[in-house]
């Protein structure tokens, strides 16, 4: 019982979690990152890939793996669309989704 006491208690801290995030969409939307040169053309090189195959059944890792890519090809899709380049240095007005994803992505 007390598995399903502490699971109810993390449903719940689930939905405050939800309500703060959509305080910090409503203040924030999105940020402006400045990006060199190599990583902007890696990130709109993966959203210009072609990942058609059916990725099968995966472990938890690989599906990690996989949805951090799908970041990054996002990522490369809005550089495509909205970045500019200053320089050596791509600037691009990111989504705090994606910003976010490259943060937690960047820390072990």
């Amino acid at each position: 019982m007390a598995d399903h006491d502490q699971y109810e208690r993390y449903l719940e801290d689930s939905e405050v979690l939800a309500a703060i995030g959509t305080q910090v969409d409503a203040q924030v939307g999105r940020v402006a990152v400045r990006l060199p040169r190599p990583v902007a053309e890696a990130a709109v090189a993966a959203w210009e890939r072609d990942e058609a195959d059916d990725p099968g059944e995966e472990s938890h890792e690989q599906y990690a793996l996989r949805d951090r890519a799908a970041e990054l090809a996002l990522i490369g899709l809005a550089i495509s669309q909205r970045g500019r380049w200053e320089r050596d240095e791509l600037v691009i007005d990111l989504d705090v989704d994606s910003a976010g994803a490259a943060l937690r992505a960047s820390r072990p």
